[in-house]
């Protein structure tokens, strides 16, 4: 499975992303409201300048405490994140993310921003050709 066949599944036009003077607390907000768990960080809207997940805000507040509310998501966030192509396979996109220990990847092409994947995501798409996987062999082992 490649990379734009779990955008398909997902069905969600566009990425929520948020510019790199927006505060913290804005971020927090955003995330609670749209109910996910990273947003991209853009200058103009369309490339993947940085990446800003719950973690990372969590960890910055145990650190730091509550006054990190107030700065600007560009100071918390991952800058140039690790992105992928539409042609990825799921499998490189779940090494790399376990690699790097991180749930969300930006989905990049030509320098443009066009869909993020999260590890929640990869695993669905992975189990579903799994199932499909396992069926077919049920199949043949029946003789259908």
């Amino acid at each position: 499975m490649i990379v734009q066949q779990i955008l398909q599944s997902k069905g969600i036009d566009g990425v929520v992303t948020a510019k790199p003077g927006t505060t913290i607390a804005e971020v927090v907000r955003l995330l609670a409201d749209k109910r996910i768990g990273g947003v991209v960080i853009s200058a103009k809207g369309d490339t993947a300048d940085g990446i800003l997940s719950e973690r990372d805000i969590v960890r910055a507040l145990t650190r730091r405490g509550g006054s990190i509310l107030e700065e600007a998501a560009s100071a918390l966030m991952t800058a140039d994140p690790i992105c992928c192509t539409r042609r990825d396979t799921a499998d490189e996109v779940l090494r790399r993310m376990t690699d790097g220990r991180f749930r969300h990847m930006p989905v990049v092409e030509d320098g443009k921003l066009i869909g993020i994947v999260t590890i929640g995501d990869v695993v669905k798409a992975r189990l579903n050709e799994l199932s499909m996987e396992r069926d077919a062999l049920e199949g043949m082992i029946a003789g259908h």
